[in-house]
């Protein structure tokens, strides 16, 4: 029987979590650099004029650049809060969500043994993520400090995200004339370095289109490398997906993907997307996670006590599906296809070594214009092309060393920015040669 007058946990010694400092050894996760962007492109305007035209090939949010979500489908997610109401929905979400995204987005085949109750509703891109490092964690390894495997050129929060989780990033070899994607045997090789420096490991992520690289991976590109890392001990999979749809080759079959593993190793995958790059709705927060089971009921008691998700990001969704999602994404898409074309025949014409699949981004190597003014890296590079020529890039150095010499150019626009951009770009270029 406790004693009302003194303390108690809430839980017995057996299940209490143990004394540990880890986070006072961590080093302080730093803001995003991107404020250097907007400071180059102001220094360029105080030059030029403030009505200057600039260009920012950085950004990678289509609901700035290009149309975003449709009025309609807004107005009719509206509709649907209104119909709603304002009380708590479930922590995974709502039936209609899940029934729109199983039955009008995805198709969900019987034969890929998923279901809506596969389906877990997440408050944007970022949070899902932190929701699978999670899952990784207490699932997985149960314990922090294990390795999650991402590429060697990875998107920037990919590096921070799962550190605030208590994962060490462990970046897979990779060769840059392959844009740095993994290959069975670099998955393997990772493995064998964790084990080697004691670590275990979480988890992989594969993302396609990727960012910021824009590579691609065919779906059974994409298999053989999950395979490769579940046979090789990896607990889960992770699949990012979120460019998918803003391709040249349609979206992705999920079916193909799910039907290619046993229901057993179907448990150790996870699968996210969501609206902030095909429908440009990035400030919706709108998005969920494809998981197995086990995860779904994990995610489901942790949102409980955590983020429970709002309707009218699920409602935006709903109305897009329901609508068919090729044509509610279509004023993201088609510019955005148009663009690529555009930019991947300037690129050819000048003779640049680049990366370039789909998505939002081209990654172009900028190391014979870098060392041609012994400039240290792309960050430099990105000062002195928005300060003298009003065109705003991402330092590859941002994303790894491995990118240093790179950039990273967005070309999500209507097709006569993008047309400006490069020519802007390439004037700042042959100005250092």
């Amino acid at each position: 029987m406790s004693r009302l007058d003194t303390p108690e946990f809430v839980l017995p010694p057996e299940y209490q979590i143990p004394n540990s400092r880890y986070p006072a050894s961590m080093i302080e996760i730093p803001p995003s650099r991107m404020f250097l962007i907007r400071d180059a492109l102001t220094v360029y305007r105080q030059k030029v004029g403030v009505d200057a035209v600039t260009f920012d090939a950085s950004q990678g949010d289509g609901g700035a650049s290009l149309p975003g979500v449709p009025l309609e489908i807004l107005e009719t997610a509206l509709k649907l809060q209104i119909e709603h109401g304002s009380a708590y929905d479930q922590p995974w979400g709502t039936v209609r969500f899940r029934k729109a995204a199983a039955e009008h987005y995805w198709k969900l085949d019987a034969a890929s043994g998923w279901t809506t109750d596969n389906i877990i509703f997440v408050q944007g891109g970022r949070d899902g993520l932190q929701k699978a490092y999670s899952a990784m964690v207490h699932l997985g390894t149960q314990e922090v400090g294990s390795a999650l495997v991402v590429s060697r050129v990875p998107w920037i929060s990919y590096n921070w995200g799962p550190y605030a989780m208590g994962l060490n990033v462990l970046l897979a070899p990779g060769d840059p004339a392959d844009g740095w994607k993994y290959t069975p045997e670099s998955i393997r090789a990772t493995a064998q370095f964790a084990q080697q420096a004691g670590r275990k490991i979480a988890g992989l992520v594969i993302t396609s289109p990727d960012n910021p690289t824009g590579r691609t991976l065919t779906t059974p590109e994409q298999i053989e490398l999950a395979k490769a890392a579940l046979d090789a001990g990896y607990p889960y999979v992770l699949f990012d997906w979120i460019y998918h749809w803003v391709t040249d080759s349609g979206h992705t079959n999920i079916n193909e993907l799910l039907q290619a593993f046993t229901p057993d190793e179907r448990e150790r995958l996870m699968v996210l997307d969501g609206l902030t790059k095909s429908l440009g709705g990035s400030n919706v927060r709108s998005a969920h996670l494809l998981v197995g089971k086990k995860v779904a009921k994990f995610l489901t008691s942790q949102a409980s006590h955590a983020v429970i998700p709002s309707f009218y990001s699920q409602a935006v969704a709903i109305a897009a599906y329901e609508m068919g999602f090729e044509k509610a994404a279509a004023g993201i898409i088609e510019p955005t296809k148009q663009s690529r074309a555009l930019l991947r025949d300037a690129l050819t014409e000048k003779n640049v070594r680049y990366i370039m699949g789909d998505g939002y981004y081209a990654f172009i190597d900028c190391a014979p214009y870098i060392e041609s003014r012994g400039m240290k890296d792309s960050e430099e590079l990105l000062t002195y092309l928005g300060e003298n020529y009003g065109i705003a890039v991402v330092p590859g150095v941002y994303f790894s060393q491995a990118g240093a010499n790179w950039i990273r150019f967005s070309y999500a626009t209507p097709p006569d920015i993008t047309q400006g951009a490069v020519v802007r770009l390439f004037e700042g270029l042959d100005s250092l040669l």
